[in-house]
């Protein structure tokens, strides 16, 4: 339990009675760090920040880093203000979570949410079980087989791709349980992805084989990463959006170095 939770939970607040800067302070230190790991853009943390605290009649700012956010929460007719500082919190990224959060703050505006509501249902936001694993299995190998096609790749180099995906992705989720370092697991996942996707090549199954190993790791590609980093380099961001984009950078070299030691051991050249 960090300091941020411990402080939400030691109020003994009613849910009738607005919160004190520090509490929703600590109470949104938290929630701005969970909508971070969600995949949400800075312009979206600041408009939820903001809102919830307008809601219960506070201000709030918030400063946005690639590992850390600050949020400070003052009263209007006073001089005294609360920060808190946090750090980043390293989670998969999340549309589900994201909308959630977001439809959060739009409950808190329009409904007038007591802040005892608020947290508990940001809590069940939290315990809510996610997409099962094997539906991401599932439609991730369809959604990259479906890339095999639109890049030429014939329905033999589908079914090689829809494989290998499955196999490196059910690696990735299991990696990911352990803790792993996430550079290592995309190298290690694009390594056994592209072995499978050779097989290809290896026994002349069909006719696109180079497409086949090419698209064999596109699931790994950090696409929300890039976006989010256009993003708040537009909304003036721009730390945050380097810090993104070098993030996204190095997913990407962990990538290729996968793919082509992949290459090197089955003796594939994609040239």
């Amino acid at each position: 339990m960090n300091a941020c939770e411990a402080i939400i939970l030691r109020t003994e607040e009613t849910d009738a009675a607005p919160p004190t800067a520090q509490t929703l302070c600590a109470f949104l230190a938290e929630y701005a760090s969970v909508l971070f790991s969600s995949g949400a853009t800075c312009i979206r943390m600041e408009r939820n920040v903001r809102r919830i605290a307008a809601a219960y009649g506070k201000s709030a700012e918030i400063a946005i880093f690639p590992r850390h956010l600050h949020i400070t929460v003052s009263e209007p007719d006073s001089i005294e203000v609360v920060t808190s500082i946090v750090a980043m919190r390293e989670a998969p990224i999340s549309f589900q979570i994201n909308t959630q959060l977001s439809r959060l703050s739009w409950d808190v505006a329009d409904s007038n949410l007591t802040f005892g509501h608020m947290v508990r249902e940001f809590q069940q936001i939290l315990r809510s079980p996610g997409t099962p694993r094997w539906l991401v299995l599932l439609l991730a190998s369809l959604a990259n087989a479906s890339f095999c096609r639109l890049f030429g790749g014939d329905f033999v180099a589908m079914t090689v791709v829809a494989i290998a995906t499955f196999a490196g992705l059910s690696l990735k989720q299991m990696l990911t349980e352990k803790k792993a370092d996430f550079r290592l697991t995309v190298m290690i996942c694009a390594f056994v992805s592209s072995i499978l996707a050779a097989a290809d090549t290896l026994f002349s199954l069909g006719t696109t084989p180079d497409i086949t190993i090419g698209t064999s790791v596109l699931y790994l590609v950090p696409g929300i990463p890039f976006i989010n980093s256009f993003c708040d380099m537009l909304d003036r961001h721009y730390i945050c959006a380097f810090g993104r984009l070098m993030n996204a950078i190095v997913i990407t070299a962990c990538l290729s170095a996968g793919l082509c030691l992949g290459m090197f051991a089955m003796n594939v050249g994609m040239f």
